[in-house]
């Protein structure tokens, strides 16, 4: 390829690199592409002669450089954090004023709000862009959730418009089909501008933080019915087959429809029962969580499926205190079917409260960052291409089209009545798994939720007043407005109060 012919750049050829790449060319863009090692590269160009763009392997950052169009737009995909800057070090030594630095890691949104600024002083411009979908996302359509100025998403959008994901204009839902070569056309695109600087990674946490939920409550449907119904797994598998079918449509039942019916290949057994029960992560879910609480809003479900993998991690120490503090499980004695649609009632009642708390906290962002983020945009491009995709948010996007304004999820019409007709069947889980004695952090966290956001009348009055006792804190009053506040001489109640 002679020089400056490349539509854009990409730095990083780990497997999402790879894929990212040739989804770019697989919909004729000439992309140039740089890895730190050159092997990597041409093992990559070796591999991948046929696509319908041009794939061009730099063995330098200056040839990668050169290789590409004015204004140049740079994509890195390498370690989040240092190896994110060091990357953005070296390209600025390199490339010219006007040049557009995109980083489609999952950057910490402080990170990118400091990186836009330093960036834009130097005069160079940057976008922080929320890639999800994995690895298969990556090749066939991922959501993408950019956010930096708006002249530069500008210039980005044909490029991402093309390689996102696509959803049924009129049912949501994505449609697939993609094969190497042959993309997907048509559709309604998975992405959309979010905002200034950090608000394209900071949704991509909210929506990680929301899949961490997501993960944990379909984790603990399987261990009801495990553990209180003694279903096997492929005949769970036929449960969760059933409702991929109705409002739990969605990539991750499917997939956990999928994990259930596999056998291992080693043993025969249920793949499922040799897997050792201890769960990695990767800290968006700790993030979406430690934001809530500096934001000081409630998002307790996102947090209970954060602590849910942080107790599993103690492996050794919870099979020692299994056999100090023993507790015997007894089988469910009811109407198995019944109960089976109880659950179902219960993880979609605590998935509406979730995603409430998502949407909730990225409301008080846009407030906090001077964002202005349309949540039915947002809904919209979680439809196709990422993790959470779901039929479910169809309806999410179908509330803020109702109200752009809404206020939480569970004031919508359709959620409300979800949860009226589901919620004696969610409330029955809940107190089963509790009497027996089985785990379930996300259902219960999100029902107690839900009874709080809907009580005039919390028991926050008698804590107010142990705060006043002990620290002088003040309390406000019933009986006058709201920010004029007082306190008491403690410990005699007699005595007047004293207005602050």
């Amino acid at each position: 390829m002679s020089q400056s012919q490349s539509d854009i750049g990409l730095i990083g050829l780990a497997v999402m690199g790879q894929n990212l790449a040739l989804n770019i060319a697989d919909h004729g863009f000439a992309i140039s592409v740089y890895n730190r090692t050159v092997a990597k590269t041409d093992d990559f160009i070796a591999r991948n002669p046929d696509t319908p763009g041009a794939l061009f392997g730099a063995k330098t950052l200056e040839e990668f450089v050169q290789s590409i169009k004015r204004p140049r737009k740079i994509i890195i995909l390498v370690q989040a954090g240092r190896a994110t800057d060091a990357v953005i070090d070296s390209l600025t030594e390199v490339i010219d004023a006007d040049d557009i630095i995109i980083d489609g890691g999952n950057a910490l949104w402080t990170d990118t709000i400091r990186r836009e600024k330093e960036l834009n002083e130097k005069g160079f411009r940057f976008v922080g862009s929320g890639v999800s979908g994995g690895e298969e996302g990556a090749r066939f359509g991922p959501s993408l959730m950019p956010g930096g100025k708006e002249s530069s998403w500008n210039e980005l959008k044909p490029i991402w418009e093309a390689i996102a994901a696509k959803v049924d204009a009129q049912t949501g839902k994505p449609i697939e089909g993609a094969t190497p070569g042959n993309p997907v056309e048509g559709g309604v695109t998975c992405t959309t501008y979010i905002g200034e600087n950090g608000a394209g990674h900071y949704v991509k946490m909210v929506h990680n933080g929301i899949e961490y939920g997501d993960m944990q409550m379909i984790c603990e449907a399987y261990a009801l019915m495990s553990k209180l119904l003694g279903m096997e797994p492929k005949e769970m598998s036929d449960v969760f087959g059933k409702w991929n079918e109705g409002v739990l449509d969605s990539f991750l039942i499917e997939i956990t429809t999928d994990i259930l019916q596999q056998e291992d290949p080693v043993t025969g057994k249920p793949f499922v029962d040799v897997v050792l029960d201890t769960a990695g992560q990767k800290g968006t879910g700790k993030w979406t969580s430690v934001n809530a609480l500096d934001m000081g809003i409630s998002a307790p479900s996102i947090a209970e499926a954060v602590f849910a993998r942080c107790i599993s991690a103690a492996k050794e120490e919870r099979v020692a205190a299994s056999k100090v503090i023993e507790k015997a499980i007894s089988p469910y004695d009811g109407d198995k079917d019944t109960f089976i649609q109880a659950i179902h009632d219960a993880l979609y009642c605590s998935k509406i409260c979730s995603y409430a708390q998502g949407f909730q906290l990225m409301r008080a962002a846009q407030d906090e960052f001077d964002w202005k983020l349309n949540f039915g945009e947002i809904s919209m491009i979680w439809r196709g291409g990422c993790i959470i995709r779901a039929q479910f948010l169809q309806k999410i996007y179908e509330a803020y089209q109702r109200d752009p304004e809404l206020a939480n999820l569970l004031l919508d019409p359709f959620f409300k009545s979800e949860i009226d007709r589901c919620e004696e069947n969610w409330r029955n889980v809940v107190a089963t798994a509790a009497q027996a004695g089985v785990p379930v952090p996300t259902f219960m966290s999100a029902l107690s939720y839900y009874d709080s956001y809907r009580s005039d009348r919390l028991p926050a009055n008698l804590l107010q007043s142990q705060r006043d006792y002990f620290g002088a804190h003040t309390y406000e009053r019933v009986d006058q407005p709201r920010g004029k506040f007082f306190h008491i001489d403690w410990p005699d109640p007699a005595r007047p109060q004293l207005e602050m």
